[in-house]
């Protein structure tokens, strides 16, 4: 990145409650509001969570991935549809009102990952058959699977744990329907096939990512949340990968862990206070989030003009959903 970042307090949105908007719902980075008529808005936060909790607000991140997620809703809406009906503000969607599925579907790529429902961890521990498929002796850590696998999850909605499930498990339990889970296989491994065609094309490998569908008022199955932002998705630097691969070094890759590994240098993060954040590491993950912005996208991040507070701003953009404003359906 060639530019120097800088922000202060009023650079920062650390939390979006708007009293004039209906049914709010906080989640850990965006704020939601249900409108009478079937419609959301969703404004997303500058919030960062990890460990179960909040550690700090990164000027523009909210935006970045507003941004980021527009960028992509934009370039696959011809392979399934997604949610978005505008984009009142920079850091807000207003969309379809869906009911999200049950099955948070992961497509995996590479043999790849470090939670306890990633197949490279599983794979280490002596598993060769995980969430359905086969998979031999041999790998290497991080190394490009034959083709991209589906990994579905189930999906937490009270702030559990996802759970990996198998086809089968899928059926059986009556998550999803046969049809339902063909419809959303074969949407997710085409939209993961069109992110790494274009991330290809700006030195990017796509390693993995999540997505999530709904079913609208009709029944019909739509692409909800976020897609391909640096939050959902695994992205390494194709250029490196090869030597790093050959050498059995992780794949360089926009790094959001190095404030997570800050924290947990300094106490156990599950159970002591977190220390204040210095200014020099939100800066740096700011940083991050708007290279990831740039280098995903190809385009320019348009850090905002100062002035105006960022809840200020978006408070301007949605008056007109306040009793009263006559907003119209979009």
């Amino acid at each position: 990145m060639d530019r120097e970042i800088r922000a202060d307090a009023s650079s920062v949105l650390p939390d979006a409650t708007i009293p004039e908007l209906p049914n709010h719902y906080r989640g850990k980075v965006r704020d939601n509001y249900d409108l009478p008529d079937g419609r959301r808005i969703i404004v997303a936060s500058d919030r960062i969570s990890a460990f179960d909790r909040i550690l700090a607000a990164i000027p523009w991140k909210g935006m970045v991935l507003t941004q980021t997620a527009r960028f992509w809703f934009e370039a696959t809406r011809d392979i399934c549809p997604n949610h978005v009906i505008s984009y009142p503000d920079p850091n807000v969607v207003l969309a379809r009102r869906l009911d999200i599925l049950p099955v948070e579907v992961v497509v995996r790529g590479y043999l790849a990952g470090t939670t306890g429902t990633s197949i490279l961890t599983m794979y280490k521990a002596g598993r060769r058959r995980m969430y359905g498929h086969d998979f031999p002796d041999g790998l290497r850590d991080n190394e490009r699977l034959p083709a991209p696998v589906l990994t579905p999850t189930t999906k937490a909605f009270d702030g559990g744990h996802d759970e990996p499930l198998t086809p089968d498990e899928i059926l059986s339990r009556g998550l999803l329907t046969a049809a339902q889970w063909e419809e959303l296989g074969r949407h997710a491994l085409a939209l993961f096939a069109r992110g790494q065609e274009i991330g290809a094309a700006r030195g990017l490998l796509l390693a993995d990512t999540k997505y999530e569908f709904g079913l609208d008022a009709t029944g019909r199955i739509v692409l909800a949340d976020e897609i391909h932002t640096p939050d959902s998705s695994r992205w390494w630097f194709a250029g490196s990968y090869p030597a790093r691969l050959a050498a059995g070094q992780r794949p360089e890759s926009f790094d959001k862990d190095f404030m997570r590994s800050w924290v947990a240098a300094r106490c156990d993060p599950y159970r002591d206070e977190i220390p204040p954040i210095p200014e020099e590491v939100i800066l740096a993950t700011a940083r991050v989030y708007i290279d990831a912005f740039e280098r995903i996208t190809g385009e320019r991040f348009a850090i905002p003009a100062g002035g105006e507070a960022p809840l200020a701003r978006i408070r301007r953009a949605l008056a007109p959903f306040f009793p009263g404003g006559g907003a119209t359906a979009g």
